[in-house]
């Protein structure tokens, strides 16, 4: 009888008892990991008295008798009755304040819902002596086709590993001044995007943390991605980097392969704080103007931007976790913590002044795209988590769960399953918290982007959570507030005017990819993934109208890469092959794949699937090419070639289950960012996008020939 009470708690609380794996088998999860994910929860089922209370407390959670134990928010979509918190009679009054200014009154229906309102945004509802926000949605997120002004859009754009650029005097670590110098040469290639890699704020004490899907804070801006030149001009940089006697060192790390992360972030580090203070010190109308500038910058950040400030001083005075800090410090909202800050003014300023310089340089960065005819500009990257050590999870401790990190269960890219060590939000707090860091968060993404990239996008229906201490093979699934997140998605989406493209890769629900269809975000299809129950290479038609097409993505094989089978080589020497995979049967694997992808690419020019020598004898050249002409030639309204595509290079930006055993984040590209378009080569791959690009386009809008 216990275990059924326990399983029923579990499936209330939104844990999946049952589901499948990537292959369609059949999995339950064991009454062990029920009680551990509960617990988490905060829903105690050690025993029938704590499983009797923890259903009792999840029913107050989700139907709370008393109006004041409502959550500050409610979700609704524009033209559909919203739905309260708990139960109202009918006829109750109430009273609508809308965003714009506006008022509405009425009664509850006979459902006990407020009647439907058109205007979308975050309206005020007062009702049965209660006040509560109601965060009213469009249908659908703002898309491709309000971006471009065609009906039937085909956008393409390239992805780009922001860190991997490159540009004379950036110190050995790509940023948005150099992101601007590519910006501008790919929108005179004819290109409507670039969608970046992840730029949220990291850990400024501690360098050596650099996967930029691991970040301290979700809501702030990785410093070390700015180029102050733009804001303080090249010789008040010059100047100071001189007096910090760097010039030497800097020129070293600009001129490595690969980036090192520790020694080029303390360089950067060291002569922005000179900066900050030679800008303090300074005594003339133009340092005025600037500091102003930057007062008012901070207070429009508001305990946002301070809270983080505050933890990056905190952790480089204290050295450890935040955890491991005295208790007083560990409440960003205790008098230590401001009585801190007040003796330490200077040094949380300085973490201000790099946040500004920055945003500014993210904000230059989207602004000239779009001036240089970009219809979208930058396509932002929402991580899917942050690490538990950082700002976001001190100051939100409310939203997140403890003893728990996000992962993914084993699939046939990654058999042992992945655990990415990073914090989750909890359900429940998201719902009482009125998901204000989740608004926050996005907001925080779109405000220097035309579009967003959500990471991991299937985690907003589930996330698998592994116990610390325990293997990702013994997470679980916990549900979220799906209908709610994609709402606040979509308003915020329309409030920014930006695209939205949801990262649904992995293990997807029943139905999952039709509810981000029916929001307007796109999926995501990759040239691997694109394959029939026989293992072919599908037609670039039987593509989808609803996904984003790309040939691959940071954590996958670049085409030259998996051409040459540079993946396998990789996964053999580190041990990540399956238990019954074998190197050499993955290569002759790979060879008969080579000569499908060749057929479907019609690479020998007669229709004909080639063999795997014949597939063999192609050069890598002809191989990107083609593949940029096929995802040129799909359906999807955006089409995406990753730079190491454009560029033709055979290594992969990041390889899952791996840390220092391969350079993950660290590979810089040859050329700078203001030539890396230039090769014929290279001009040659973008224009045949382009063209197959524009003849999709004309396919898709040309009349309809009529029946004879």
């Amino acid at each position: 009888m216990s275990d059924d009470r326990l399983r029923e708690l579990a499936a209330a609380a939104g844990l999946l008892v049952e589901w499948e794996n990537s292959d369609g088998e059949p999995c339950e999860l064991s009454p062990d990991t029920q009680r551990t994910l509960l617990g988490v929860l905060g829903l105690p089922a050690n025993g029938g008295t704590a499983i009797e209370a923890s259903l009792a407390r999840l029913e107050q959670w989700r139907q709370p008798s008393d109006p004041a134990q409502w959550p500050p928010l409610i979700t609704a979509d524009c033209g559909s009755p919203i739905a309260l918190p708990g139960p109202v009679p009918r006829g109750t009054p109430f009273t609508l304040f809308l965003e714009d200014g506006g008022e509405q009154r009425g009664e509850v229906d006979a459902n006990g819902c407020v009647p439907p309102i058109s205007a979308m945004g975050y309206h005020r509802l007062r009702i049965v002596g209660t006040q509560l926000n109601v965060a009213a949605a469009p249908r659908q997120c703002f898309g491709p086709a309000d971006a471009s002004g065609q009906s039937e859009p085909r956008l393409w754009g390239m992805a780009v590993q922001l860190y991997a650029l490159r540009r004379p005097g950036d110190g050995g670590i790509g940023d948005t001044l150099a992101l601007e110098k590519l910006a501008r040469r790919a929108a005179g290639r004819g290109a409507d995007t670039l969608a970046i890699s992840p730029t949220h704020a990291m850990f400024s004490t501690d360098p050596e943390r650099y996967s930029p899907y691991s970040p301290s804070s979700r809501l702030l801006s990785n410093a070390l991605y700015g180029a102050p030149e733009q804001l303080l001009g090249a010789s008040a940089v010059a100047s100071a980097v001189a007096a910090c006697g760097l010039d030497d060192a800097l020129r070293r790390l600009e001129a490595d392969d690969e980036l090192d992360w520790p020694a080029a972030g303390r360089a950067k580090l060291t002569w922005l704080r000179r900066l900050y203070d030679d800008l303090l010190a300074r005594d003339d109308e133009e340092s005025f103007a600037l500091r102003r500038r930057l007062a008012e910058f901070r207070e429009a950040g508001g305990n946002t931007l301070e809270d983080h400030c505050r933890f990056e001083a905190l952790q480089a005075m204290r050295g450890t976790g935040w955890r491991d800090w005295p208790v007083t410090l560990q409440d960003p909202a205790s008098i230590e913590v401001e009585r801190f800050a007040t003796e330490h003014a200077l040094e949380v300023g300085f973490h201000a002044f790099l946040q500004w310089q920055v945003m500014e340089g993210l904000a230059n960065a989207q602004a000239v795209a779009r001036e240089a005819g970009m219809a979208v500009g930058l396509i932002a990257d929402l991580a899917v988590g942050a690490d538990a050590a950082g700002s976001q999870s001190w100051s939100r401790q409310g939203e997140m769960l403890e003893g728990v990190s996000i992962g993914a269960p084993p699939d046939t890219f990654n058999v042992h399953g992945q655990d990415w060590g990073l914090a989750a939000f909890s359900p429940h707090g998201l719902v009482s918290s009125g998901f204000r860091t989740f608004i926050d968060m996005l907001r925080a993404s779109f405000r220097y982007a035309g579009g967003l990239r959500i990471d991991h996008i299937l985690g907003l229906m589930r996330l698998w959570l592994v116990p610390h201490g325990a293997t990702p093979a013994q997470g679980g699934y916990v549900s979220y507030p799906l209908d709610d997140l994609l709402r606040l998605v979509a308003l915020e989406s329309w409030r920014h005017r930006g695209i939205v493209v949801g990262e649904d890769l992995g293990t997807v629900a029943s139905g999952f990819n039709d509810k981000l269809a029916e929001r307007g975000i796109l999926g995501m299809q990759v040239l691997w993934f694109e394959q029939d129950d026989e293992e072919n290479f599908l037609p670039a038609k039987q593509w989808s109208h609803a996904s984003m097409a790309t040939t691959s993505t940071h954590d996958l094989p670049t085409v030259a890469g998996w051409w040459a089978g540079r993946d396998i080589d990789w996964r053999s020497r580190l041990a990540l092959l399956g238990e019954h995979q074998d190197v050499n049967h993955e290569r002759r694997a790979r060879g008969e794949a080579r000569a499908k992808l060749a057929g479907t690419l019609g690479l020998l020019g007669n229709g004909a699937r080639p063999s795997a020598l014949e597939a063999a004898d192609l050069s890598t050249s002809q191989v990107l090419d083609a593949c940029a002409r096929h995802i040129g030639r799909t359906p999807s309204p955006l089409a995406i070639l990753p730079v190491e595509d454009v560029l033709g290079l055979e290594e992969q930006a990041n390889l899952p289950g791996t840390l220092d055993e391969h350079p993950n984040w660290r590979r810089r590209w040859m050329a700078e960012a203001d030539v890396l378009l230039a090769p014929d080569e290279v001009r040659h791959r973008l224009d045949e996008l382009q063209r197959t690009r524009d003849i999709s386009r004309q396919v898709a809008n040309a009349p309809l020939e009529p029946h004879s």
